[in-house]
């Protein structure tokens, strides 16, 4: 990278998230500021499926993943009456990771006490990659007005129309 004159504090910034993604190579290609945290689209170019990732930046911890799936209240969203009756349809439903395209920033909002909130879909898929979209599912992710991760929050589903 710094043959190709990337700045040490993007040399940085992908060794970190090297690190913090157990060795998979990705490269910040947009960036946007939200107060004291900010979106990160991310290109791994080796990836065989999906090439754009999208990360939480600059708050506490430094980089959250909005594809890390163990961060999402799942369980708030299987419980919910509108994820069971989907279910009904779909026996093997579940929540994916999204289709990032590197273009499409997520809402922004303020969250309670003066934090930031973010809405961000994810696909509700019928057992595999390739099998029936089923719809989606909002999450928001919480930040406190001092950047720190607060979770996430299920907001409700949408229908594979839309």
């Amino acid at each position: 990278m710094e043959k190709a004159g990337a700045s040490p504090d993007a040399i940085r910034f992908t060794q970190e998230l090297y690190a913090e993604n157990h060795g998979e190579f990705g490269i910040m290609t947009g960036f946007q500021q939200e107060g004291p945290v900010a979106f990160a689209w991310i290109t791994y170019p080796l990836r065989a499926n999906t090439n754009y990732g999208l990360l939480l930046v600059n708050g506490q911890p430094r980089i959250v993943n909005v594809e890390d799936l163990k961060l999402l209240d799942v369980k708030a969203m299987k419980s919910s009456s509108q994820f069971q009756d989907l279910k009904a349809q779909f026996p093997k439903v579940d929540v994916w990771p999204g289709d990032r395209d590197g273009k499409t920033w997520p809402n922004s909002q303020t969250g309670p006490n003066g934090g930031i909130q973010f809405t961000v879909g994810y696909p509700l898929i019928n057992g595999c990659h390739a099998c029936a979209r089923a719809g989606s599912a909002i999450f928001n992710w919480n930040f406190d007005a001092k950047g720190k991760f607060l979770g996430t929050t299920f907001e409700g589903m949408l229908d594979p129309s839309l």
